[in-house]
């Protein structure tokens, strides 16, 4: 029997960059776990699990989740997947998360997604959502059949709070300033030949 090779990865990019699309299409074409941080988030909320209760309350009084707490989170799911290859979507944000997940595993792969800025708020702002199910819409180049209302059921789309152009505008700034530093931790890790690999894959539309 031949050896099994373990492939890890990571996903990053700014929201609204489509990360939770590509990762996905590469997850099943490689055969890849895909994990996305923001829904094992939710799924924890929903579910009142400790962590979930610990991440509402920071939520719910506008302050980040540390980074221990999401990492344990994260760390937490990915135990039972010790001998399969997963693709992560949309952690590590920081440079501590990034040393958390090194510390119990080599990540082989870095899939940046760089979008320019002004095509993701057109993106994020042109989004409405179908609450209930997560479905989204775009009024640009995936309207629904019918304006604002769902396809499947046909109840009202909404705006999501974030997605209005001071909140897009903040979470780009956020993003920029947390997530630099995480991809020069990367390029250390492979100019030190620690088996890193950083693919950068820029997207316009």
């Amino acid at each position: 029997m031949g050896l099994q090779t373990v492939f890890r990865a990571v996903t990053m990019g700014p929201p609204g960059s489509g990360k939770g699309t590509v990762s996905s299409r590469i997850a099943q074409s490689f055969g890849l776990k895909h994990l996305s941080s923001g829904d094992m988030l939710r799924a924890n909320i929903e579910a009142k699990t400790d962590l979930g209760l610990l991440m509402k309350s920071c939520i719910d009084q506008g302050q980040l989740v540390p980074d221990d707490v999401i990492s344990r989170l994260i760390l937490s799911s990915l135990r039972g997947l010790q001998q399969s290859s997963w693709l992560l979507d949309g952690f590590p944000r920081t440079v501590a998360q990034a040393e958390a997940l090194d510390s119990v595993y080599d990540v082989d792969s870095v899939i940046n997604l760089d979008v320019p800025f002004q095509t993701i708020r057109e993106r994020l702002t042109s989004r409405w959502v179908h609450l209930p199910s997560g479905r989204v819409y775009n009024i640009d180049f995936n309207p629904p059949k019918k304006p604002g209302l769902d396809d499947v059921t046909g109840e009202p789309l909404a705006q999501r709070d974030d997605d209005s152009p001071e909140t897009v505008s903040r979470r780009l700034k956020d993003y920029e300033r947390q997530t630099q530093p995480v991809l020069e931790y990367y390029r250390y890790l492979l100019t030190n030949h620690l088996h890193t690999v950083i693919v950068y894959i820029i997207v316009y539309s």
